[in-house]
């Protein structure tokens, strides 16, 4: 397990530190931090390219970090406990293990299109745990990806990544600049015999989510917190749905609505199973 050394704040250090404040660096470096067991063991098993893995010199390694230091061909480093737990943003002492994690591409073509497809699209996030809280929810409820447009917060933000809970490494997330590119993209599934139907969530749409039929091929599209989905998103949404409630609040935040929405479109497809 031998490997390298750090206990000073050195230029490798410093290069893994801006990781976690700066976008620009994360995509220079196609790479991001991750912690915790399970985010860790999900890349592994899903194939992600673990860069490095950093672990604590002071004290004896769990099991789980044993075998993971042992069954990687990658990139080992001992660090200082004080120098884990900055980059590791935490208070209460170092984590056990950081994983240094290259980025996949940001292609729609990683997105499986079939007849049974559900994707998500977020427009122009503002919050990181917001686009990490979708991710978990449509990992939970059988997405096939996540699209993220527009001008918007980043998937590969530390907040994102830790609301994930490991489901990053799961599902296809992919970052577009606009709606024209998906657009595009959803014109060659529907060329190819694809009817992928866009529905936008908004609190004034046409029908209540649980009257409208989510059993066909769906993108579900959920706009941005404050302003909801742009005027280009509207445009290419097929229909709208609203959420019924009945309480004093006027809407949802973004992650809750998106996590109703799906919740609703897996539903109807168990049903519609059941039935045969």
């Amino acid at each position: 397990m031998a490997g390298q050394r750090i206990t000073t704040r050195n230029a490798r250090f410093q290069q893994w530190h801006a990781l976690l404040a700066n976008r620009n660096k994360r995509k220079r470096q196609n790479e991001f931090l991750v912690q915790g067991v399970r985010p860790i063991t999900m890349a592994v098993e899903h194939g992600w390219n673990v860069r490095a893995l950093l672990y604590d010199a002071s004290r004896p390694l769990s099991r789980w970090a044993e075998e993971l230091l042992r069954g990687i061909t990658t990139d080992r480093v001992a660090m200082a406990p004080e120098l884990l737990a900055e980059l590791g943003e935490r208070t209460d002492g170092p984590p056990e293990v950081l994983a240094v994690v290259e980025m996949r591409p940001d292609d729609l073509g990683r997105i499986p299109v079939h007849e049974n497809f559900l994707g998500v699209l977020f427009d122009r996030p503002t919050q990181p745990g917001n686009i990490g809280s979708i991710i978990r929810s449509a990992d939970a409820f059988g997405a096939d990806g996540l699209i993220v447009t527009g001008h918007a917060a980043d998937v590969y933000d530390p907040k994102s990544v830790r609301a994930t809970t490991g489901s990053l490494f799961a599902l296809p997330v992919v970052r577009s600049p606009s709606h024209h590119e998906v657009a595009e993209w959803l014109a060659k599934e529907r060329a190819g015999g694809r009817p992928v139907t866009v529905v936008g969530t908004d609190e004034h749409g046409e029908a209540d989510v649980d009257r409208f039929d989510l059993t066909r091929p769906v993108l579900l599209a959920i706009g941005n917190e404050t302003t909801g989905l742009s005027a280009g998103w509207r445009e290419l949404c097929d229909h709208v749905v609203g959420i019924p409630m009945s309480g004093s609040a006027s809407s949802l935040n973004a992650s809750n609505a998106a996590t109703a929405v799906l919740y609703e479109t897996a539903r109807q497809r168990r049903s519609r199973r059941e039935a045969g």
